[in-house]
């Protein structure tokens, strides 16, 4: 057995005892009891090859579960609720909400904490505030969405009650973040001036990611659809989108492997331009081992690299892959496409080049294949419509998001030039907004899946691997069959 064999069973351990205690509670004692059984079987057969390695997955099963039933232990236990503090800090984060506005500070003793204040006045990264306030836990806001771990994965325990806050000073936190948010937030004033609504809801958010400012009619239709991906910062949006870079490279006459330099290029300046929020790195780290894989022609062996950056992830913070749905559709998109687009490429895409379209449905079967159970247990929904609202949708989406970018850069040095673009960009949006809403009128455009729960997830990707790994043995190598055959891997 080689030694990538060996590295790939061991990553899928960590993550497999990461998700078993993510969605199981698993005591203390169960983890001694299976600790001790290990290391007596792997002292009495040491010799044994096949032995050492089924019991080293199961040390890293139990280091897994055992790291993640820590963070959520922390979670639990919160020393500092119920206490009245006042206290200078820093707010990291602020985002528009219904009510007003949710900010997150960081106070002197590093803690993270929910500062829930009306619309007015904005507060933005990098504000001093004087803060007085009783701490408590984070409520949850109803019984579908566990608010209190999606909160605590970024490292917020706690949220204000009966505060005062007063603006003490700005631009106190990071300078450089300072500088790209400055510039982000400008750009999104520059789209807000040039392009009316709902285009420029959707025009905002297919740039810098977030579907807020779209009404909530809109991002239902989204949902039925099946194209939030595409204001969404995820695996799922980013690999669309450089896939595209490497289509406009080659057509401006890059070769190729040039052209999947300029899409990682891309991929990094997307990710600096929305803010660099944590969903957007882990998004292009996926993005860009995809690309990686695919400038090397390793597009079909490279699952070694995309388990190691999901494992190095969730070791930093296991929260991540249960309650960050940023993360899973990352992460399996990326993997969809990874395992899947060599079945299709032989079978499909290479007898259909019909202007790139079968790339277009082999890239999204691919990831909504991985998706799937994701998306219909996080949001009870699953679009029956999603391919056909892909193929008419994501073909102008990178000259949407040109033409938006251009006119929002134009608007800092010549207004009617970021006015004529902004109109050339109100095409294609309007165009994806009417789609989408009349896709969407279908009665059938989508099903509810109330009742998809753990085990169904289990079950499907149970299932999945077992017909990757039967169409794998006749369609394409990959590490998991054949590290054998591959002489880089001894």
């Amino acid at each position: 057995m080689s030694k990538s064999r060996v590295f790939f069973i061991i990553l899928v351990a960590f993550i497999t005892g990461v998700f078993a205690r993510s969605f199981f509670e698993l005591g203390n004692n169960l983890y001694f009891f299976l600790l001790i059984f290990s290391l007596i079987f792997l002292a009495v057969f040491y010799k044994n090859k096949k032995i050492i390695v089924a019991f080293s997955f199961l040390l890293f099963f139990i280091f897994g579960a055992w790291l993640t039933g820590s963070k959520i232990e922390e979670t639990r236990n919160l020393p500092y609720a119920g206490r009245a503090i006042q206290a200078k800090a820093v707010v990291q984060k602020a985002s528009g909400v219904t009510f007003g506005q949710n900010i997150i500070v960081r106070d002197d003793q590093k803690k993270n904490i929910l500062v829930q204040v009306p619309k007015y006045p904005e507060h933005n990264y990098g504000d001093l505030l004087d803060i007085n306030c009783i701490l408590k836990p984070i409520e949850n806001r109803d019984a579908d969405f566990d608010y209190k771990m999606y909160m605590a994965k970024d490292g917020v325990l706690y949220q204000c009650d009966k505060e005062e806050i007063k603006l003490v000073a700005k631009n106190k936190g990071n300078f450089w973040l300072d500088k790209i948010f400055h510039v982000r937030n400008l750009l999104q004033e520059n789209i807000r001036k040039v392009i009316p609504e709902p285009e420029g809801a959707l025009a905002s958010g297919i740039l810098f990611g977030g579907s807020n400012e779209l009404s909530k009619e809109i991002q239902n239709e989204f949902s039925q659809t099946g194209m939030t991906h595409i204001v969404a910062v995820s695996g799922y949006n980013v690999t669309i989108i450089a896939e595209y870079l490497i289509i406009i490279g080659i057509w401006i006459g890059l070769w190729r492997k040039k052209a999947v330099w300029f899409a990682i290029v891309g991929v990094v300046l997307f990710v600096i331009m929305i803010g660099l929020p944590s969903s957007a790195v882990r998004a292009g780290v996926m993005g860009t081992l995809l690309l990686w894989a695919m400038k090397n022609g390793r597009l079909a062996n490279s699952e070694n690299a995309i388990i190691f950056a999901a494992a190095a992830m969730l070791f930093f913070n296991p929260l991540l892959l249960r309650w960050d749905i940023g993360f899973q559709l990352s992460f399996l998109a990326t993997l969809g496409i990874v395992f899947s687009s060599p079945i299709w490429e032989k079978s499909f895409v290479k007898k259909n080049k019909a202007l790139g379209i079968s790339e277009i449905i082999a890239l999204s079967l691919s990831a909504q294949i991985f998706v799937l159970p994701i998306i219909a247990y996080n949001f009870h929904i699953v679009s029956l419509i999603s391919l056909l609202a892909n193929v008419l949708i994501l073909p102008v989406v990178p000259l949407s998001m040109l033409l938006v970018f251009l006119a929002a850069l134009s608007g800092f040095v010549f207004a009617p030039l970021s006015m004529v673009l902004a109109w050339l960009a109100f095409v294609p949006l309007t165009y994806e907004i009417k789609i989408i809403h009349t896709l969407a009128q279908f009665p059938w455009a989508s099903i509810e899946m109330k009742k998809f729960g753990v085990w169904w997830i289990i079950i499907y990707y149970s299932i999945l691997a077992g017909g990757i790994c039967l169409l794998g043995k006749k369609n394409f190598k990959f590490q998991m069959t054949n590290y054998k055959s591959n002489p880089k891997s001894k």
